[in-house]
């Protein structure tokens, strides 16, 4: 294995870091591939031309690439987990009543 082509980078506790993809993006990625191959093997099933299939699997695999590396740096190892749980906060609390604050 001293001769592997591919270097993944990890330091003492660091995450995976595979060709500038941070730690979960590489399992996205790698779902979205595994969804592309179903996407063409059920095209092809169906009976679209085979051309016709790889042009679409292959423009949607460039897609799917090109956002993942944009997520990846956009939002880096944790921050797409933190985008979301921002976006559930709301934006401002209502209160109608006096008694929420009323020691009883």
């Amino acid at each position: 294995m001293a001769n592997s082509v591919y270097t993944v980078n990890k330091g003492i506790n660091q995450s995976i870091e595979f060709k500038g993809l941070k730690s979960q993006y590489i399992w996205y990625l790698g779902g979205g591939v595994v969804g592309l191959l179903v996407l063409f093997s059920i095209l092809y099933i169906i009976g679209i031309p085979s051309l016709l299939c790889v042009g679409i699997i292959g423009s949607s695999g460039g897609l799917l690439v090109f956002k993942i590396y944009r997520m990846s740096n956009k939002y880096g190892e944790h921050g797409m987990m933190k985008a979301v749980a921002r976006r559930q906060l709301p934006k401002s609390i209502k209160v109608y009543s006096r008694a929420v604050f009323i020691k009883i």
